[in-house]
């Protein structure tokens, strides 16, 4: 092996001092400097708040977006400790600050029973990640301020007055050279706060957004807790029961669980540890799912909802058109993998299990008629099951009988590396034609798809299975469906929805995310769906290369691009596309299929209990609530057919 010639000695050793580490790889400190991991900053300052309203200490969290995308979050906790700490020999509260791994969040005897956040290290990056920062503590009857810039110490700790209240505040300016943008999104913060709010029951959060001309607030407090949190996840549903089932155990390790079953046909459990959404679960989670599963069989059997001969039900019977959300509080919490997201102490599952089987037995005796609502539920999604088995397997010895397992309007590609390939489905056979002739044959395969699919919020999986629209899509991807999805089997690494810039154009592609949502989500969360971006006009005149056009905008300043250099607007003649059947396979190609030119949206989830609800009106069986989101969102349509 040749050698690559360099000098390889002391002063080639990096030592990166204090906050240094964290400006050099941000991505490992907060996953990332997108708009994501700017948000995150905020949770961070805003966490060190929650952890003292779990101690007791505070009740109130102000937030403020101010002009310039400063952020400012004041706590009426205890303060962060200002006295000189006896190993750094410098303020506690500077030390919080500028020291990694600094904070009253680790051991037995900390300042804290249990806490979120990064377990200490959230203020200090914050600070590192910042512009600037201002941290301002009123303690010990006195107010102090200090200052940095870029994590680094400008104004150390002093004291500017006198004060008998309690509570720090922190005003910080991300680092507008680190993160790829500095424009918070209010909604997301708002969704993220009001979790928080039902999440820590009596606390009072509010936030400000005085950007623009329009400034907007919302407060979030709930005594109800998790039962107001199920409340506001079904507020758009049709309930089986009308009060949600509620536990709470204090302990070791305090529990507090609520559900509430709905007429809806998938599951939507949500589980928390220390206020850490785990949206991959963990043993909190498989300990409520034994409980539910062991309860409500002995109960079944008990009151002959099932006789003798009888399966016992599923897990997935049970849980059907469940809406429950899991809290629990643990003192030295062990996350699997760096993204916290899946809990791993195992004494959790039998303190979960064992609370549930007690208080929920207990309510089921307590309360037949909702028992019986319940059941009659789960014996329906149990026989609903078997049928979608039936037909599932029909499929397959049909598909093997074939010559081909494929579907047959489906145009594959040449290569068998997933990540390569890629697969369009097209709406109508007019444009999968064009696809199927301008695509490069060797990574591209085409599916068209024609007329409206099934609706899957309003269908069980026994309707999926063969439905004539469905099951293409299906089979295309390989890699089977709900508790089978396989993402591993997947035949393509990009799955882009193609579909008209029309009305139709957009309920198709409504439809085919409702079901990757409902029944192909780890497709979603992996980052392989996508939608394809075709043009809405095109420019032409005689000695000019055509130009395309995506959006209003785009239009209006490809016109004064044009008039710059002395081409007047009405010489120009105005395309605009109402399908992708009138683009022929050249125009499709470099338009819209062509990777150095075209131009697709990677669908994400940054919040799944926002796209539940966004589901649940746009597609479910409530009426009145559909009406409300046209109401307000009808100002903002663009294009719409006429």
């Amino acid at each position: 092996m040749e050698k690559y010639e360099h000098k390889y000695g002391a002063e080639q050793i990096q030592v990166l001092e204090g906050l240094d580490p964290v400006r050099k790889r941000p991505g490992m400190y907060i996953g990332s400097t997108s708009i994501r991991g700017l948000h995150h900053l905020v949770y961070e300052i805003v966490d060190n708040g929650v952890d003292e309203a779990l101690a007791g200490y505070c009740t109130e969290i102000n937030v403020i977006i101010e002009p310039g995308n400063v952020i400012s979050v004041e706590d009426n906790g205890r303060g962060i400790p200002v006295e000189i700490h006896p190993k750094t020999h410098i303020s506690t509260a500077e030390t919080v600050y500028t020291v990694l791994h600094a904070g009253g969040k680790f051991g037995g005897d900390s300042g804290y029973k249990v806490s979120g956040g990064l377990h200490g290290v959230g203020a200090s990056v914050v600070n590192a990640l910042s512009n600037w920062t201002e941290v301002t503590i009123q303690r010990d009857g006195g107010i102090f301020q200090m200052y940095f810039e870029k994590g680094k110490t400008v104004r150390k700790l002093e004291k500017i007055g006198e004060s008998k209240k309690t509570g720090t505040k922190v005003r910080f300016l991300a680092d507008d050279t680190i993160f790829e943008t500095l424009e918070y999104d209010y909604e997301t913060l708002e969704t993220r706060f009001r979790e928080i709010a039902f999440l820590t029951k009596g606390l009072k959060i509010t936030i400000e957004d005085k950007r623009g001309e329009q400034p907007k607030k919302a407060e979030f407090c709930f005594e109800g807790g998790l039962k107001s949190f199920v409340e506001f996840l079904n507020k758009n549903k049709e309930k089986l029961h009308p009060n949600p089932i509620y536990i709470e155990k204090d302990g070791e390790v305090p529990v507090e669980i609520a559900i509430q079953y709905t007429s809806s046909y998938s599951e939507n459990i949500h589980t928390f540890v220390n206020n850490i959404n785990t949206i991959e679960g963990g043993t909190h989670l498989e300990g409520f799912k034994r409980a539910l599963t062991k309860v409500f069989n002995d109960y079944a059997r008990g009151h002959n909802f099932l006789k003798e001969k009888d399966s016992n039900l599923q897990g997935e019977d049970i849980r059907e058109g469940i809406t429950a959300v899991v809290s629990v509080k643990v003192r030295e919490p062990q996350f699997e993998g760096q993204t916290k997201t899946k809990l791993g102490n195992s004494e959790v599952t039998g303190v979960v299990q064992s609370m549930v089987n007690e208080a929920l037995s207990t309510f089921l005796e307590e309360n037949p008629n909702v028992a019986k609502a319940i059941l009659e539920k789960c014996v329906s999604a149990a026989r609903a099951r078997e049928a979608a088995r039936k037909a599932r397997e029909l499929v397959r010895r049909k598909s093997a009988l074939e010559t081909s397992t494929l579907p047959g309007k489906l145009a594959d590609c040449s290569s068998k590396v997933a990540e390569e390939c890629e697969v369009y489905i097209v709406e109508g056979d007019s444009a999968g034609g064009s696809a199927k002739q301008g695509r490069d044959r060797k990574f591209q395969a085409i599916l068209p798809l024609w007329g409206k699919m099934l609706n899957v919020e309003k269908a069980r999986a026994d309707k999926i299975y063969g439905n004539d629209k469905l099951n293409p899509v299906i089979i295309a991807i390989g890699a089977g469906i709900g508790n089978e999805f396989d993402i591993t089997k997947i035949r393509y690494g990009k799955v882009i929805i193609m579909a008209d810039a029309d009305v139709d154009g957009a309920h198709i592609r409504t439809l085919l995310l409702t079901f990757f949502f409902r029944y192909m989500r780890p497709l979603i969360e992996n980052g392989n769906v996508y939608l394809a971006q075709p043009p809405l006009f095109k420019l032409s005149k005689k000695g000019m290369q055509d130009i395309y056009c995506y959006t209003d905008e785009g239009l209006e300043n490809a016109f004064k691009e044009l008039a710059e250099k002395g081409i007047a607007r009405d010489t120009v003649s105005i395309q605009r596309y109402k399908g992708l059947g009138e683009m022929n396979p050249e125009q499709l190609w470099e338009t819209t299929m062509d990777p150095a030119r075209r131009t697709l949206i990677q669908v994400t989830m940054e919040d799944a209990i926002k796209a539940d609800e966004i589901f649940t009106i746009l597609m479910g069986d409530e009426v009145d609530p559909r009406r409300k989101f046209i109401e307000q969102n009808a100002k903002f349509v663009k294009n719409l057919d006429i």
